[in-house]
């Protein structure tokens, strides 16, 4: 089996993939892709696996405030990650990748993104954290139910403004059975200052794909300081795709 997981993860991994894709969840989902293939499981059933699994992991993150409930909770996370990462090698490995699946896939993407600001925000709540200004916001303070409102807010704005700025219309790449960033050619940058750009640009998105590190904010009994960073970076996210926005419908 480790062999034939192996020759799967080689048949199906991406040009482009984060490290801790390729050295750590990509190869575990190889292994399940290998023990899925012969069996009538579909890709997409995998997918609606991965959500439901999930929404465990988020009611988890509620009800079990401490610090080894977070670590539970998180673990769980990564498992449903896994499986994110399973459908699409299983998609791929039996030749039935369609764009439907693709947009399946990433629409319960970005409502698990959406859920996890708020059930953050839920249970920075129960059990308190480092609050926005520095200082520890106690258990029970209504303001991290605010921040969670606010959090939920700017990740929703942002799933939007993702799904409007790819539209077809706009971008004009048509739908693929890839995700975005697979078919998605960046320019390297000439300047100095260009490369300095793409380089802080590629750190953001490492930091918004939480399941590479969130689990050492679990660790580490951080969350508090994840929530704030998450937000932030979808914010300056909306910020920037604003900015496009009105620089482009905006003219005269």
């Amino acid at each position: 089996m480790l062999g034939k997981g192996w020759q799967i993860y080689k048949e199906t991994r991406k040009k482009h993939d984060l490290a801790f894709n390729v050295y750590l969840m990509r190869p575990i989902a190889a292994q399940v892709v290998a023990l899925l293939a012969p069996t009538g499981v579909t890709p997409n059933q995998v997918t609606i696996l991965n959500l439901l699994i999930f929404l465990v992991a988020a009611g988890m993150l509620i009800a079990l405030p401490t610090a080894n409930g977070g670590i539970l909770a998180i673990a769980v996370l990564e498992a449903s990650y896994c499986l994110d990462c399973v459908d699409g090698m299983l998609a791929r490995h039996k030749k039935i990748a369609s764009k439907e699946g693709h947009l399946f896939d990433f629409f319960t993407d970005e409502l698990k993104a959406l859920l996890l600001a708020a059930v953050l925000g839920v249970r920075l709540w129960r059990s308190g954290g480092i609050g926005l200004d520095g200082q520890i916001w106690p258990a029970g303070s209504p303001s991290f139910l605010l921040a969670g409102i606010v959090g939920a807010v700017v990740l929703a704005s942002a799933v939007s403004l993702t799904n409007f700025v790819r539209r077809p219309e706009l971008s004009g790449n048509a739908t693929t059975v890839e995700a975005h960033y697979e078919t998605h050619v960046e320019k390297k940058a000439s300047s100095r200052v260009g490369r300095v750009a793409q380089l802080v640009t590629s750190f953001l998105r490492f930091l918004n794909h939480y399941p590479s590190h969130i689990w050492l904010f679990a660790f580490a009994n951080r969350l508090d300081v994840f929530f704030w960073i998450y937000v932030a970076i979808n914010l300056l996210y909306l910020a920037r795709g604003w900015l496009g926005i009105i620089l482009r419908f905006g003219r005269s």
